[in-house]
């Protein structure tokens, strides 16, 4: 799939998102090999700028960010799927829904029910994915070495492109790069990561930037700009078009690719709320695992209810919008505290090192564009804004001061032992002081002091 602004075509999407990824990309490997905790962007904003940025984050990842990026991928799945059989009509929307709603379940029952089966489908719908590239990349590589070069002879004309949607076009183009910040959040898990974080993160984006460059070469050779546009399936149009023996395939092999990305997130979500319930900023209920399953069912069924809620109420190019603006704006928030981080430990250990300039730049661009997209779509990008905001009452109420009544919190400990129970959830080794923590903490204490 290739998200687009309406102003901007993939190529110049992919030069401009290939030029700021990397950036970040090395700013992460950096923050993984010197902060040696799980938890991505929220444990290096605990370490760096302080709880109310990193709880803020946390938020947003719960209510906003998670169940939005899975909602455009679902979405996209069901697109894939559907297309196919009403082309060159639009798929009815109730039916892509639909369709969106049974992958993303599919996926959540697969995550809940054991590890092993999530990591063996992650590989199988990896390497799918990586068949549907091919197949969509040699086609269009064979007709351009052929002579077929008449869609590039102004392939990086900049005449349309404005600087009120220029934002909107790189939160697009930005999609696809998604995922190098990842294996951060499961830093703890990972086999010598001084090692392995930063040479993961780099072949990684080296692979993505070729590969996403290639199949937007693919498409241009066998489609103008205009087609691509129009089309509501890139990848549906381009088989039509070079590929009839194989049309039938392509749509199938991509909603695979979407099932693909859909897993990944799923499995390191949870992860991030782990480490939120470890620092006492989130309930502890959602950092158990299911104690036969050994899966954190707690986390993902808890989630389930609103991804299902975007994927009805939303739209693909909506939402990407939608969640971008917070996504990008704690990014920048994340690789302006390396910069703190680097003035406040100058001694500190850092196997791998990049100069000061390059979070520097990342964050100006990163902030440039989420203060830009404010302007440019301000209805998605302000009510992002607004609830990334009412974390902030949520944080003086519940977690720094705990200002509730004994009632509200005796009622949150019985709901939270309850889900527990039905749930059946457990701590995860090494984790029984968990139940000391946040709300549970201020209940034991509150309910001792009235004794």
């Amino acid at each position: 799939m290739t998200c687009m602004c309406a102003e901007d075509t993939p190529s110049q999407q992919a030069v401009m998102s290939g030029y700021t990824t990397p950036k970040g990309a090395l700013c992460y490997a950096e923050l993984g090999t010197s902060i040696k905790k799980s938890g991505g962007h929220y444990i290096y904003l605990l370490e760096t700028l302080g709880p109310l940025p990193a709880f803020l984050r946390l938020w947003a990842e719960f209510i906003m960010i998670r169940p939005a990026v899975s909602s455009v991928v679902a979405l996209a799945f069901g697109q894939y799927i559907a297309e196919p059989f009403f082309s060159p009509c639009p798929a009815p929307e109730v039916l892509v829904k639909m369709l969106s709603i049974m992958g993303f379940s599919f996926v959540v029952a697969v995550n809940c029910w054991s590890v092993n089966w999530t990591s063996r489908l992650q590989i199988l719908l990896t390497t799918i994915k990586m068949g549907a590239l091919v197949l969509i990349i040699v086609p269009g590589v064979i007709k351009l070495s052929s002579g077929q070069t008449e869609n590039f002879h102004k392939a990086f004309d900049t005449s349309s492109l404005t600087l009120d949607k220029l934002p909107l076009a790189v939160y697009a183009g930005l999609y696809a790069y998604a995922g190098w910040f990842y294996l951060n959040f499961v830093t703890e898990e990972v086999i010598n990561p001084k090692r392995n974080i930063p040479l993961s993160i780099i072949l990684s984006m080296v692979t993505v930037t070729i590969a996403y460059l290639l199949m937007n070469i693919s498409y241009y050779t066998v489609m103008t700009s205009q087609d691509v546009l129009e089309s509501n399936a890139v990848a549906v149009t381009f088989a039509d078009r070079a590929l009839q023996g194989f049309s039938s395939v392509i749509p199938i092999l991509v909603a695979m690719s979407c099932l693909g990305a859909l897993m990944g997130g799923y499995f390191a979500g949870p992860r991030m709320l782990f480490s939120g319930s470890r620092e006492g900023q989130w309930p502890v209920l959602f950092a158990m695992i299911h104690i036969r399953r050994h899966t954190p069912l707690p986390a993902l069924l808890l989630m389930y209810p609103m991804v299902v809620f975007m994927i009805l109420a939303g739209e693909l190019f909506g939402l990407v919008n939608f969640y971008s603006f917070s996504r990008w704006l704690f990014i920048g928030l994340t690789t302006m505290g390396l910069m703190v981080h680097r003035y406040r430990n100058p001694d500190l250990p850092r196997p791998f090192k990049v100069y000061l300039f390059v979070p520097a730049v990342f964050t100006v661009v990163c902030f440039f564009i989420v203060g830009m997209s404010l302007y440019s779509d301000s209805v998605n990008t302000g009510i992002s804004f607004a609830l990334t905001l009412t974390g902030v009452p949520v944080y003086f109420l519940l977690v720094q001061n705990q200002r509730l009544p004994l009632c509200f919190i005796r009622a949150f400990y019985t709901l939270t032992m309850k889900l527990q129970i039905l749930l059946e959830g457990a701590d995860l080794p090494g984790g029984a002081d968990l139940l000391n923590l946040g709300l549970i903490k201020a209940f034991t204490a509150k309910l001792n002091s009235a004794l």
